[in-house]
Order: C-alpha cells, then sequence, then structure tokens
C-alpha cells in the first residue's frame, strides 16, 4: 500500500433547503464521504473553506479550516452579484493545512465515484503524474436526494469538454499564478489548465473515464456578464502574461493527435483559445522547420 497523501479541498455554499442546489450540494457531499470509505488510500484527508455563513452545511467528516474574508465582491465593488471567493485563496489554505503529497480541488458541483481517490492514487504511483485534470460525465436533473447514490452512480451519463477536477503535486500547486481569478465562472479552468501546463512535469487529461459526475445536463450555462469580464481581464492582464513563456504546443493535452484532429478538439474546446493554439502550432512549425534547414545546411558544408 502506497504512503502518499492526498488532501482533498473544496469550498461549501451555505443554502436553505428550498434552494435548487441544495440538493446537489448534498449528493456531493455524500460522494466524497462514500468514496474515502470505499479507497484503499491509506491517507486522504478531506477539507473545506467557506465564509462564515456558508459554515452550518458542513458534514462533520470534513476539517473545516479557517475561514474565507474576501471575494469577487471586493474587487468589482457590486454586492448584488454572487460572493465568489478566489481558487488562490481555497488552494493555499489547503497547501498550509496538510503535508499532503497531492492536493486535489473540485467545484461543489461535481460528485465523486467510489473509486475516484484510489484510481488517481494508481496512476500516481504507476505512472508519476505530477498533476490530472479530470472531465465530468452529465447526468440527469432527476437525482434529488443522496439516497439515490446507487442510481447515481449506475448511470454512465454523457461527457463534457470542461475540467471541475484537478489533481496536483504539492510542489505544483505552490508555483500556480491563479492572482485573484474567481471560482464558478469562465477562465477559472483556463487559468488552472495554462498554469498546469506551465508548471508540472508530467500533466495528463481523463476526458473518457467515468471518475465524477454532474447534474445537470447544460455544457455552457449562462454566466452573470460583470463576472465574466472581471475573469477574463484577470487572466488576461495578470495570469497569462505570468506563464506565457513556460508554455508550449508540446506541453498541451492533445499534442500528439494528427494535425487536424487536434485543431479541432481544441478548436471546439473553450478552455483551449484558438488563437493561442494557432500561435503555439506556428512556433511548432518554425522550430522543426529551422531544425531541417539547419540539418541540411550542415550536410551541404560537409559535402563542400
Amino acid at each position: 500500500m502506497s504512503d502518499i497523501k492526498l488532501a482533498h479541498i473544496i469550498n461549501p455554499i451555505g443554502l436553505k433547503e428550498s434552494d435548487a442546489f441544495s440538493p446537489i450540494q448534498e449528493i456531493t457531499f455524500q460522494s466524497i464521504v462514500n468514496a474515502k470509505k470505499y479507497s484503499g488510500v491509506q491517507s486522504i484527508t478531506l477539507l473545506t473553506t467557506q465564509f462564515e455563513e456558508d459554515r452550518f452545511v458542513i458534514p462533520a467528516d470534513f476539517k473545516i479550516l479557517a475561514n474565507l474574508n474576501r471575494s469577487v465582491q471586493d474587487e468589482i465593488q457590486d454586492k448584488s452579484i454572487r460572493k465568489l471567493p478566489f481558487v488562490d485563496d481555497i488552494i493555499k489554505a489547503g497547501l498550509q493545512n496538510s503535508d499532503a503529497d497531492y492536493l486535489i480541488f473540485t467545484n461543489m458541483d461535481i460528485g465523486l465515484m467510489p473509486f475516484f481517490y484510489d484510481f488517481v492514487l494508481q496512476q500516481i504511483t504507476e505512472y508519476g503524474f505530477d498533476a490530472m485534470l479530470i472531465t465530468r460525465r452529465r447526468i440527469g436533473l432527476q437525482y434529488k436526494s443522496k439516497t439515490q447514490m446507487t442510481e447515481i452512480y449506475a448511470d454512465k451519463g454523457k461527457p463534457h469538454p470542461g475540467y471541475d477536477a484537478f489533481v496536483m503535486h504539492r510542489t505544483v500547486a505552490e508555483k500556480l499564478i491563479l492572482d485573484r481569478i474567481c471560482v464558478g465562472v469562465p477562465f477559472i479552468e483556463v487559468s488552472l489548465l495554462h498554469n498546469l501546463i506551465a508548471f508540472s512535469q508530467k500533466l495528463k487529461v481523463f476526458d473518457q473515464e467515468h471518475l465524477t459526475f454532474h447534474i445537470g445536463m447544460e455544457v455552457m450555462p449562462p454566466v452573470n456578464s460583470k463576472l465574466y469580464s472581471y475573469n477574463r481581464h484577470v487572466y488576461e492582464k495578470n495570469i497569462f502574461p505570468k506563464i506565457k513563456l513556460l508554455l508550449s504546443q508540446e506541453k498541451f493535452p492533445y499534442s500528439d493527435e494528427p494535425f487536424f484532429k487536434r485543431l479541432v478538439i481544441w478548436g471546439l474546446n473553450p478552455c483551449y483559445r484558438t488563437a493561442l493554439m494557432l500561435e503555439m502550432e506556428r512556433m511548432s512549425f518554425s522550430r522543426k522547420l529551422k531544425f531541417l534547414l539547419d540539418e541540411l545546411r550542415w550536410k551541404i558544408l560537409q559535402g563542400s
């Protein structure tokens, strides 16, 4: 049995029972607890970090960390928008309050299959991945209670293109440049994806496996325009310029696929920005062309 330690941190939301998201969050809690109980991993620490008003919903199975003390409302100065935390604060809380070798972060609408932690540990021990991105399976809205867990597990659902389960070695997590980008809004996935590409040595994407689930079939739900603009600005001005030089086409997932197939995958997935991927392709082609021309020049010089 491996002695690798895992810590899983989430950010619960305090909700009334009448809230439509409340049963989904309860199912998420239960799935995480079930996965820990099912797992053969010796050390799994379940952590939460939250705002003060959210503490009452957290089950006893989780270690409750200190409350978060800032949100996107402080940046936008608009109390009418959702009080969303910064993912950097969540990840730092997980690092500072555990000695885990690997940190896992998932959204509160992402449930785990019972074998999730065992699968993660197997990939670490057998293949040495220091970062993993996992896509969810989408299932229907008919599931409204944690008493339906058996049915939920049995429902394979449909795939989803985005990433909402992140596994990273603590040395990778410590390097992330996430500034004040908030959770629950586009560009959070792009920011985490690009950071893991920049700072990991061996990244793996799992986009076909049935490892997590999400109740609801929407692929791209509507987003508040202020929050979208805010996250986009943070990514483009405060994150991307600092990691751009660490990105190369060869480090991106699917880069080993045939040219047209990878362009289609990157083009259809909003996590892979089309302009960036085309620039990566151009740079990769230029490097390969230069190598061929240098080789040709050397052969000509040798024959002269």
